[in-house]
């Protein structure tokens, strides 16, 4: 495990646990040398787990589209930073420097990223975990909704086994060390992204 791709929100959210969580995530990827990939800005819980992971000597690299850098703030202290034209080539490149993905806290943008990481997986674009950092139950919700998609016969069950979710971080990064582990090493093909 070389590299997770974060989505998180550019907003911390009103709960202060969201932004310690993240401070967690980015401090244990730090200690066990995992760069983190992410949006590339500077505000809510992007900034939040970036700041985190660099201050304990870790490695940073942002993607974001030009037309966000001003929104989104683009953080100036990256390992790396890099400036694509559109939202999808933001997502084919996170994926491809990624080795796997977290979806944190966060709103419509982090699910659409999460959901489109999934999607790739089941159509075998991709191979690579995703999981879900369930801080204080807030994916619970989504993932009865999930559940209610199997049972309705839109979701195949085989694919939501596939889906980490969990709450501690550190078991978090075990599952996804593990899942890997059980992985080949060439999952990525980047001419179908």
């Amino acid at each position: 495990m070389r590299s997770i791709a974060v989505f998180c929100g550019a907003n911390a959210g009103n709960d202060p646990v969201y932004a310690a969580e993240a401070t967690k995530l980015g401090h244990l990827m730090a200690a066990q040398s995992i760069r983190l990939v992410f949006g590339g800005g500077k505000v809510g819980l992007m900034g939040t787990i970036a700041d985190a992971i660099l201050a304990k000597g870790g490695e940073a690299v942002g993607v974001i589209p030009q037309s966000l850098i001003e929104r989104e703030v683009a953080h100036t202290g990256l390992t790396e930073q890099h400036v694509v034209k559109t939202m999808h080539e933001r997502k084919a490149l996170m994926a491809a420097k990624s080795d796997a993905f977290v979806a944190m806290p966060g709103g419509f943008g982090t699910l659409d990223e999460i959901n489109e990481i999934i999607t790739w997986n089941q159509l075998g674009i991709i191979k690579k975990p995703v999981a879900f950092y369930n801080v204080n139950g807030f994916y619970d919700k989504f993932m009865e909704f999930i559940a209610d998609s199997v049972r309705e016969g839109l979701v195949k069950q085989e694919f939501v086994n596939n889906l980490i979710v969990e709450s501690d971080a550190e078991v978090l990064l075990r599952k996804l060390t593990k899942y890997t582990d059980a992985v080949s090493e060439d999952w990525v093909d980047s001419e179908r992204i």
